[in-house]
This record gives C-alpha cells, sequence and structure tokens, in this order.
C-alpha cells in the first residue's frame, strides 16, 4: 500500500525541473537511457539554461571570495559564497529565502522568513558555480533544519553517483539545534559534517543571542549533538560567536569545558561581522586569542575561524538579498515564528502567494 504523501514524478515534472531528483527517480520515470543521457547533461556538462529554473543575476568579487546573487523563477534571490582556500574551493548555500531564527549578529533574517528553497534550487548553487568545489557548507541565508525535508533530499541529489557523485564527508550542515531535526539528522545514513552554532552556555544568554530558539533547551540540543557525533563517529564544530561582556566569562569557560572536554568536539571560535542588524561589541584579536587560550586550559580543542568576504558582504552572518527587503511587505500573511510549530516542519509550503510574485530581483 502506498504512503498517501507519495507523490507520483511524472515526465513532465522531471523535464520542467530535472535537477530536483536522484538518478533512480528520473530512471524509474523515463527509462534508464534517458535517465543516463539526462544526468550527463545535468552535472558533467556545462550548465544549460533549458534545465536551470534560476539564474546568476550579479557576481562579487572579493579576492578569495566570490559572491553569487542568484535570481529565482518568482523573482526572490538568495545569496552563495565560494571561498578559496589551499585544499580546493568551500561554497556556502542558502536554503532558504530570508531566516525565521533572528540571531542578533546575522543580516539574513532581516526579512524575516519568505520561503524555503527547493531541493533543486540548493542543487543549483552548485552546478551553476564557475568554480569547481570540493566541500558544501550549508551555512548560507536560512536554517538547513526547518527546511529539513528538502535539504537531506538536495544531499542525496548531490551524492548521487550517476551525478555529480559529490562525497558525503565534504558536506557539511550548521545548525542552530531544533531537537526534533537533530534526531532525525541522527538516524539517517548520511555521515556528513554537523555544526552546531552555540554562541552561549546557558538557556538565558542564547535567547538573547538567537531569540526564536526560545525553548528549546539548551542542554538538551548539546545533548542530541554529541549523541549524533558518537552514533556516526564523526568530529562535531561547535561555533562560538565571542561577544564581549556577554558570553565569555569564566563560567562559560568551565560550562563548555564540563560539555566539551574530552569530546570528538572541536570549538569554531568566531569574530562578529559588522552587519546593520544590531550594534555588538566586535572582540579584538587579542580578545579572541585570549578566550582561545582559556579554553584550551579547560582541555578543549580550539581553532579561530578567519573571517574572509567582508570587502563583498559575504563573511558570516553577512549574507542578505536587499533586492528582497522591499518587497517583503507584499507578502499575505506573516509568519509567527515565536510559535514552536515552526519547528515541526509546517512551513514547508515552497509556494509564494501572488503577491510576492513580482520581478524583486532586477539586474
Amino acid at each position: 500500500m502506498k504512503n498517501k504523501n507519495t507523490i507520483i514524478i511524472t515526465e513532465e515534472m522531471i523535464n520542467s525541473d530535472p535537477y530536483g531528483y536522484t538518478y533512480k527517480e528520473i530512471c524509474d520515470c523515463v527509462g534508464e537511457k534517458k535517465a543516463r543521457s539526462l544526468m550527463h547533461a545535468l552535472y558533467k556538462e556545462k550548465p544549460q539554461k533549458k534545465y536551470q529554473t534560476m539564474s546568476i543575476n550579479d557576481i562579487y568579487n572579493g579576492g578569495d571570495t566570490r559572491k553569487y546573487s542568484f535570481k529565482l523563477k518568482d523573482g526572490y534571490c538568495v545569496e552563495t559564497v565560494c571561498i578559496k582556500r589551499k585544499t580546493g574551493v568551500t561554497v556556502c548555500v542558502s536554503t532558504m529565502v530570508g531566516c525565521p531564527v533572528g540571531c542578533i549578529f546575522c543580516a539574513s533574517g532581516s526579512n524575516g522568513f519568505i520561503r524555503n528553497l527547493t531541493p533543486s534550487e540548493i542543487v543549483q548553487q552548485v552546478t551553476l558555480l564557475k568554480e569547481k568545489v570540493n566541500r558544501i557548507v550549508y551555512m548560507g541565508m536560512g536554517e538547513p533544519f526547518f527546511n529539513y525535508d528538502n535539504v537531506i533530499k538536495s544531499i542525496h541529489i548531490l551524492r548521487d553517483r550517476n551525478g555529480l557523485n559529490f562525497p558525503t564527508d565534504g558536506i557539511n550542515i550548521s545548525t542552530v539545534g531544533p531537537l526534533e531535526q537533530l534526531k532525525k539528522i541522527r538516524e539517517e545514513h548520511l555521515k556528513i559534517q554537523l555544526t552546531l552554532s552555540l554562541h552561549a552556555t546557558n538557556q538565558r544568554t542564547r535567547d538573547i543571542i538567537i531569540p526564536h530558539m526560545k525553548g528549546y533547551d539548551i542542554n538538551k540540543i548539546v545533548e542530541a549533538v554529541l549523541s549524533y557525533s558518537e552514533r556516526h563517529n564523526r568530529k562535531v564544530t561547535i561555533a562560538y560567536l565571542l561577544i564581549p561582556g556577554l558570553n565569555d566569562k569564566a563560567a562559560d569557560v568551565r560550562q563548555l569545558g564540563r560539555w566539551f572536554r574530552e569530546k570528538n568536539v572541536l570549538i569554531n571560535l568566531l569574530q562578529y561581522n559588522d552587519t546593520a542588524n544590531c550594534n555588538i561589541n566586535r572582540p579584538n584579536k587579542q580578545q579572541l586569542v585570549a578566550f582561545k587560550l582559556r579554553l584550551e586550559a579547560a582541555g578543549l580543542e580550539v581553532k579561530m575561524r578567519e573571517s574572509r568576504g567582508n570587502n563583498i558582504k559575504a563573511a558570516c552572518g553577512q549574507l542578505v538579498s536587499n533586492t528582497n527587503k522591499k518587497n517583503k511587505q507584499n507578502s499575505s500573511k506573516p509568519t509567527d515564528f515565536n510559535s514552536h510549530k515552526f519547528s515541526k516542519n509546517k512551513q514547508n509550503n515552497n509556494k509564494s502567494s501572488s503577491t510576492q510574485k513580482k520581478n524583486l530581483c532586477p539586474r
């Protein structure tokens, strides 16, 4: 008996948006010969417009960092960043137009949440690039786990052996840690890298830094991430944005030590990148180094992440498409981001209202 939620894939659906399907799904619909031909055209040849549901709107160059602005079919834009490193090229992909989480240091949520990206729109952020990438991080606009199903589907498409065949251990998801989705990812047969955006060691401070995650117990979130690490034998990364006077106290060092000492964990110490959202005290290099040494003295493995792309507003927390902002007020109904029903993927409506379908991202 078929699941009521099973979607029957047709050839018309595949032809209209081929990047949204795995080889098996295409093969089951149109046969092996057509499937192999299409997968070759999508992933082995130069991108063809007839297969695309989005286009490159603009490119901003900033030395070793390049930011792409992609225009979607409904006129909205998302931003994607490529970073050249000694070990290759990392692409930072977005999973939403806007973001519901509301981190005080991040500009991506300044327009609120508009809609989820489809699996195809996530995949095309990789395939339409001019660069060949060897690492994909889900750290752009949006909270990946609030678009869980589409994000997981995009990973299956990217790692498809008959397509791009991207290695799973080269994929990293960064999340603020909604518990239901953390438990789900633990049970997936995907040994991806996982980063938890923690930024605090107690509930009160985290509720200030990530206001729309109120109600999610910080201790349970940490427990779930460590459980993922043990289940998949993976080192997890804890992202910690240092905010002097807020999360740099001796008690913070002690709590991080209690949670992560002798665990398979890397603490990634971050520096705030300027946005128009709020006034945050940006730590200087000396403060970062001093906090790093205190954490290491507590028995933790720590790395300071070098910020890149500031000159083109492509650094961590700076991704936001201002062309979306001017028409956000046209959306038909505001989203209640404080409702915990939101965390259960009830925002999975990827269709924009008729009032949103305007040319919001002109060249």
